[in-house]
């Protein structure tokens, strides 16, 4: 798997050596030697590498927030969170696939579309656990949605659950723990400091 092209050797960031361990599908686990623009001293570090992803937030007319229930192996626990998918390009994409990425990922995991009209506002990106992997989500806010005319979720999805909160509700979830997913604590600091939601004290 390539390395992201947001993940490159300048300004006194050195690679010495990689050896790769792991490799399948979805990530693949080397360990690399860095020097570092701190140090001359080259650094030993495991990485997992992944294909990078897009995290949605779908907001409805009224102004409401879709949210889905989905079972994590990893954790063993279904969790609720704002849809997400990887992207299938090993080769970083272009902005175009990006957002037919984040489309698509609406429609499989909400049953929804971007209603007509309506608009995906990238937001930027983030890594998502920057000492571990070099991992990057890019985030949308997909405004207005609407229900599919036709939706059939993709066999292998766990997803147990979508509802639809209010701007209130999504604060109190994420104050009491409920909401406990990185991408979607991610995407909704991004829109309170964007100004397109309020998450005051709750």
């Amino acid at each position: 798997m390539k390395r992201s092209k947001l993940v490159r050797d300048n300004d006194g960031w050195q690679t010495i050596s990689s050896e790769h361990h792991f490799t399948n599908s979805h990530l693949d686990v080397v360990t690399e030697q860095v020097r570092t623009p701190s140090s001359s001293q080259a650094r030993t570090w495991t990485t997992i590498r992944r294909k990078a992803a897009v995290v949605i937030a779908p907001m409805t007319s009224d102004g409401k927030f879709l949210l889905i229930k989905e079972e994590r192996i990893p954790i063993r626990a279904a969790i609720w969170s704002m849809p997400a998918g990887q992207i299938d390009d090993e080769v970083e994409p272009n902005e175009k696939e990006i957002e037919a990425v984040a489309l698509r990922e609406l429609h499989e995991e909400t049953g929804h579309d971007l209603a007509p009209g309506g608009e995906l506002v990238p937001l930027g990106y983030f890594f998502t656990s920057a000492g571990l992997t070099d991992e990057h989500c890019y985030f949308f806010l997909a405004r207005p949605v609407q229900p599919a005319d036709v939706h059939s979720r993709e066999e292998g999805e766990a997803i147990l659950e979508c509802r639809a909160v209010t701007t209130t509700e999504l604060g109190r979830m994420i104050a009491q723990n409920e909401i406990r997913d990185s991408n979607t604590l991610g995407i909704c600091a991004r829109l309170a400091a964007g100004a397109f939601i309020s998450l005051g004290p709750r």
